[in-house]
């Protein structure tokens, strides 16, 4: 296996449920907040916060979470690096839409303004 497929394996098994704890604590550590947060996961998901809550109780994989959201048409519009890749260029979608929730996430805990976190959706 390269390391490329790798990398995508690790995180299509990955549970949202534990990496949640540390977005939490990223942006709050930031001055934002958890509805914050939930609302960035909103607008890339279509999840509200019953349907999070429900990903972490049933620690869902990135796989099974990102297969039953609906992805914001606007998403594409996410660009930049992140965790060393260039989030336009992942092959992967999964491992694209991944990088895209931690790009927002990202934005968000450096203090930028939601209207341009959301893409002006």
């Amino acid at each position: 296996m390269n390391r490329a497929s790798n990398h995508d394996e690790r995180i299509r098994i990955m549970t949202f449920s534990s990496v949640y704890p540390h977005y939490l604590a990223k942006v709050e550590k930031k001055g934002r907040t958890k509805a914050e947060l939930h609302q960035v996961i909103a607008w890339l998901t279509g999840y509200n916060d019953e349907d999070i809550a429900r990903h972490i109780k049933e620690n869902s994989n990135f796989e099974t979470f990102f297969a039953q959201a609906t992805l914001n048409p606007n998403a594409h519009l996410i660009t930049g690096v992140i965790c060393g890749y260039r989030v336009e260029e992942i092959e992967n979608p999964l491992t694209q839409q991944v990088r895209y929730l931690d790009k927002l996430v990202d934005e968000l805990a450096k203090g930028r303004k939601m209207e341009k976190i959301l893409r002006a959706s």
